[in-house]
């Protein structure tokens, strides 16, 4: 076995940072959604791409490189963070390493996404790794906090460390159509990010309708975030193929009308290698192969990179290892 065999693309490029534009209602008001067509373009998703082998290898590698590492647990201290961020740095025992041939790669995540609280902690471990801290932010994960408060979060964790800001938008301003509320809203958070990325998580199994997904997701890139992600992980319905699906073709609208690019980034219930496929081939089908780089798509997953070292272990010496072997933190 050899590292060509299993070597992820390299980074792309930096590119050009989404920019907060004007707020276009007429736009938002023309958005229709056809769900039994969407229904019927996810069933065909799967069946379109097959990756085996050491395909297959490859591809689960560079959904490691695409994951945002998450611990957003009551019980999460000190040490589980530090775990974590060891995890993060070395996602992948180093016998795997060794066998698939890829140590010259320097594997590591996209990010470590942590409450705020633990900000400095992470930042601290991952020092000289360039594995960027995420922190969720504005009251999460209901987003009902005052304003102000929700504000100072985001520049407490940004002041901290944390190059990425997870943010949960209202989600009675998109049940109530009130897009300039949750523009105004949006805006203000990107506007106290500073350098930092903004990361919107529109909660869409709390949104109702999939036209509300897609709306939502335009007043969004319009304020200027530089991601839009499906879930908090805490609602009953986090990331569904429907909901990808239709914002991933927000974000495909938004770049034919404005030329910027906007990141994608599913999370909630991603938790098998089988799962993270599927969602690497929507974002090939949808978008193309510059979404599948960290720069524009992440995992929101905590066990998923569990599932991911064992199928590797498994492509590695044809068996499958019990779970304990690959503990996250």
């Amino acid at each position: 076995m050899t590292a060509h065999a299993v070597e992820p693309q390299t980074h792309a490029a930096p590119l050009e940072r989404n920019p907060i534009s004007d707020f276009n209602p007429g736009w938002i008001d023309t958005v229709r959604i056809n769900r039994s067509a969407v229904e019927r373009r996810v069933a065909t998703l799967s069946g379109r791409r097959t990756v085996k082998k050491e395909w297959q290898a490859a591809w689960l590698l560079r959904a490691i490189r695409c994951m945002d590492l998450t611990t957003l647990s009551g019980d999460d201290t000190p040490g589980t963070v530090q775990r974590l961020c060891a995890k993060a740095r070395h996602p992948l025992r180093s016998d795997l390493v060794a066998a698939l041939g890829i140590a010259d790669l320097h594997l590591s995540v996209a990010a470590v996404c942590v409450y705020h609280t633990f900000v400095s902690t992470a930042v601290a471990a991952l020092a000289g790794s360039g594995i960027p801290v995420a922190a969720v932010s504005t009251g999460f994960p209901a987003g009902l906090s005052p304003f102000e408060t929700r504000l100072e979060e985001i520049r407490a964790s940004v002041a901290d460390g944390a190059q990425e800001i997870d943010i949960v938008i209202s989600r009675h301003l998109v049940l109530t159509g009130d897009w300039a509320s949750l523009y105004a809203e949006v805006r203000a958070f990107r506007e106290a990010c500073g350098d930092a990325h903004l990361k919107t998580i529109l909660a869409t199994g709390e949104l109702g309708t999939l036209r509300n997904v897609y709306q939502a997701s335009l007043v969004c890139m319009q304020a200027g975030a530089d991601f839009i992600k499906t879930s908090t992980g805490k609602e009953g319905v986090n990331a569904t193929p429907q909901v990808s699906l239709v914002m991933a073709r927000a974000i495909r609208e938004y770049y034919e009308r404005t030329g910027y690019k906007v990141g994608f980034k599913p999370a909630g219930g991603i938790r098998t290698a089988k799962q993270a496929l599927e969602w690497l081939i929507l974002m090939k089908e949808e978008l193309g192969d510059e979404w599948l780089e960290p720069q524009l798509f992440r995992f929101g997953a905590s066990s998923l990179l569990g599932d991911i070292e064992r199928q590797l272990e498994h492509f590695v010496t044809g068996q499958y290892s019990a779970d304990f072997r690959h503990p996250t933190h």
